[in-house]
């Protein structure tokens, strides 16, 4: 098999040399879901005067935040070699990977001039990674949330002048909801662009009953991703902007597991309605959902409410929270069928990120 990820803007490729993967009888796998840090980033963060710190340790207990503090030792070589993160991708199979920043390097919280800054300077690093392996490596923007019009010049920016294929946002902006009116002029660049948008939690906003257990993350990561989707079906964002392409991480949080009860509630209450025409159920399967969900059962769960052609692989690297046997994960489903399978493997991803995948033999 043979793959090249050409960008989709001259001005992207800044290397003009093309490998190519040979992978013999071998799945092609493509990672969604996958992160880098950015050191350069951390600097220019610290000018502010709203500290921003890591959402596990500052939402969780003591003992959480002496284990974040230990991980992230334990993973800056992940985080920032490029050499290490190839090795890895071999490891677990997979071919590409469309590399975003870790959520602790969102800084939705600092002043926006601040956030712009950090934006462009992680956004640069990641197209240095792609022009250096643009075989193995495709980039979804971090953009200033904080501040709409930055968001969206930055969204631009990485499209068209990096060759990227989208961004990856969290799922809240200093509280305020994804499906905020102030947010409109990005899902409007978002969708003209054609952009992928991962969504990505960073712990969860009502903490009380999560500080033991790192249940922070646990259940309060696919919790606010959850709070998230909800908001983004109820409050007509895919109603505005029908061609907007989701992805969620870690399988869409519970929401990607129960529609029905929201679609009762669509139903049988008034305010369920404000802002959509057809039930919630109907704009859920216009979002895509990772693998991140550890068990097959779960991900049949996925497959059979949303169909195949809406789920990509996802394995959170390098975190420990992630799943690093995806494409086995994938294989041993046993009520999957072959088109299913190369569906989540490649073939949506692919189709999400403009690439073009090798020919079977």
């Amino acid at each position: 098999m043979m793959y090249t990820c050409t960008p989709r803007h001259a001005a992207a490729a800044r290397s003009t040399s093309r490998k190519v993967i040979k992978r013999g009888k071998k799945s092609f796998a493509v990672d969604l879901h996958c992160h880098v840090h950015t050191p350069a980033a951390d600097e220019i963060a610290k000018q502010t005067a709203v500290p921003a710190g890591d959402p596990m340790a500052r939402f969780g207990s003591q003992r959480t935040a002496d284990r974040q503090h230990e991980l992230r030792r334990e993973l800056d070589a992940k985080l920032t070699s490029i050499e290490q993160r190839l090795s890895d991708m071999n490891k677990m199979g997979i071919d590409v990977q469309a590399i975003s920043t870790g959520p602790g390097q969102y800084y939705y919280r600092i002043e926006p001039e601040l956030g712009r800054q950090t934006s462009r300077v992680i956004n640069e690093r990641l197209a240095e990674i792609v022009s250096l392996h643009p075989d193995r490596f495709v980039a979804l923007a971090t953009v200033p949330m904080q501040e709409p019009e930055f968001a969206v010049q930055e969204l631009e920016y990485c499209m068209k002048s990096l060759g990227f294929r989208g961004m990856e946002i969290g799922t809240n902006i200093r509280k305020a909801e994804l499906s905020d009116p102030r947010f409109n002029k990005l899902w409007a660049k978002a969708e003209a662009l054609g952009a992928v948008i991962f969504l990505h939690p960073s712990g969860f906003t009502d903490t009380s009953r999560l500080k033991e257990h790192f249940l922070t993350n646990v259940i309060g990561n696919p919790l606010d991703t959850t709070v998230a989707l909800a908001h983004i079906v109820y409050g007509g964002v895919l109603e505005r902007y029908p061609k907007l392409k989701f992805v969620a991480a870690h399988g869409g949080g519970y929401m990607g597991h129960y529609p029905a009860r929201m679609d009762h509630a669509y139903r049988v209450r008034p305010e369920c309605h404000d802002h959509i025409s057809r039930p919630p159920s109907y704009y859920m399967k216009k979002i895509y959902y990772d693998t991140m969900v550890f068990g097959e059962a779960q991900l049949e769960h996925l497959v059979k409410l949303w169909g195949e052609g809406h789920v990509v692989i996802g394995t959170d690297y390098p975190y420990d929270m992630g799943y690093y046997k995806p494409v086995d994960f994938i294989e041993r489903t046993k009520s999957l069928t072959r088109k299913q399978k190369d569906a989540i493997l490649s073939g949506n991803a692919a189709k999400l990120l403009g690439l073009k995948l090798p020919k079977k033999k």
